[in-house]
């Protein structure tokens, strides 16, 4: 049993036959404590005085055999066991290999049927799981990584034939090296395609925001009177300041196009898209430029009828004024009259100039072809007639 040159075909069977033998062991142990006492038994007949029933020699002869035979089978049985516990090493180093093989076809797999995702939600969970599959590559490769150092003890210890064991740890490390490329390969399109939709999903926000920015600068609502109007105007001018904000992501559009990997940035669709945006967004300067002009007539439209109807309530009022007065008869009440005569003539100098930047105002309106010209032609003209 001792001297077999089974060591097992794989490590099932070396677990079975190192339980055998360790019943043999325990066998050979109490074997030993039973000759040891035979031996000393024996000896005692070798050390009697007088009548001898064998001579000494021949009994100290067969107790040193005995002990002989014992010790050679105990360095049987020490050299079994290790001879058995080396197989078992040697087993237990193809069988985790084995099970690196399975875990990294798995993952091939894996890697094989993955797709980049289709919208940015996808791509996010997708690039989750593949935080979670490195982290699995991680651990898997320090097993790996001990179970190499187990190959490489079996090889110095050269107890079997290294042909077998270097050819399985060269194709492990192939496939593995296989693995980690392509790994890598997935994390950078699942990388590029991050980029790519993250860069879409800015690009709709944009474009939404431009949308909306739209329908405000291109509303037909100029106020009804000189305060709706300012309203308006430092809404505008709010929303104005907003647009010029949203310039450099506009113009960064083509340089976040230009990092994207060529099979993104490549697309027709993109480059149309990013073309879209920056026309979108030059009408929206535009428009808005167009309605604070807009607004700016609108404004002095309002404040041209203020201005007008203030200098013909003043003029209903000396209207009034020259047609109600009498021809005094005392000197006293004409130097009276003669008194408010001359204060008449200053504010009527001060009206003047206020008619005057009036039909300046209007001038600038009509040469800019304001929408209510002819209103305020008229305007002009009745308060000019009245004057």
């Amino acid at each position: 049993l001792l001297v077999s040159k089974d060591l097992g075909k794989h490590l099932l069977e070396v677990e079975d036959l190192l339980q055998k033998h360790g019943l043999l062991e325990a066998d050979i142990s109490a074997q030993t404590e039973r000759v040891q006492a035979l031996n000393a038994a024996a000896l005692k007949f070798s050390e009697l005085e007088g009548y001898q029933p064998c001579d000494p020699q021949i009994i100290c002869n067969r107790v040193n055999h005995v002990q002989t035979c014992l010790e050679e089978l105990e360095e049987l049985a020490a050299k079994r066991r290790k001879e058995l516990e080396d197989s078992r090493q040697l087993w237990t180093f193809f069988q985790e290999m084995e099970e690196a093989e399975a875990w990294i076809r798995e993952k091939e797999k894996i890697l094989a049927a993955k797709s980049c995702g289709r919208d940015l939600s996808s791509v996010m969970t997708l690039t989750t799981k593949h935080k979670t599959m490195l982290g699995e590559l991680g651990n898997r490769r320090a097993l790996l990584h001990q179970t190499m150092k187990k190959g490489e003890k079996i090889l110095a210890k050269k107890s079997f034939s290294s042909v077998g064991i270097q050819e399985k740890m060269r194709e492990v490390c192939l496939r593995w090296k296989k693995l980690e490329e392509v790994t890598g390969l997935h994390q950078q399109r699942l990388e590029d395609a991050l980029n790519f939709f993250q860069f879409s999903a800015e690009t709709d926000d944009l474009v939404a925001w431009l949308q909306d920015t739209y329908r405000i600068v291109s509303s037909d609502d100029f106020g009804h009177d000189d305060y709706s109007t300012q309203a308006l105007l430092r809404k505008h001018r709010a929303v104005v300041e907003e647009v010029e904000k949203h310039r450099a992501s506009v113009l960064s559009l083509r340089k976040q196009l230009a990092l994207l990997a060529p099979d993104h940035r490549q697309g027709v669709d993109v480059q149309i898209r990013v073309v879209e945006v920056e026309q979108l967004y030059g009408e929206v300067a535009e428009v808005a430029v167009l309605r604070t002009q807009w607004l700016q007539d609108a404004l002095a439209v309002y404040r041209m009828f203020s201005e007008v109807h203030a200098c013909e309530v003043w003029v209903d009022e000396k209207e009034q004024w020259l047609e109600k007065m009498e021809v005094p008869e005392e000197l006293d009440e004409v130097e009276v009259v003669q008194h408010r005569f001359e204060s008449l003539d200053q504010e009527m100098n001060s009206v003047m100039g206020r008619i005057l930047d009036v039909n300046q105002v209007v001038q600038q309106l009509v040469d800019g072809g304001h929408p209510s010209s002819d209103e305020v032609r008229s305007c002009q003209d009745h308060l000019n007639s009245r004057y």
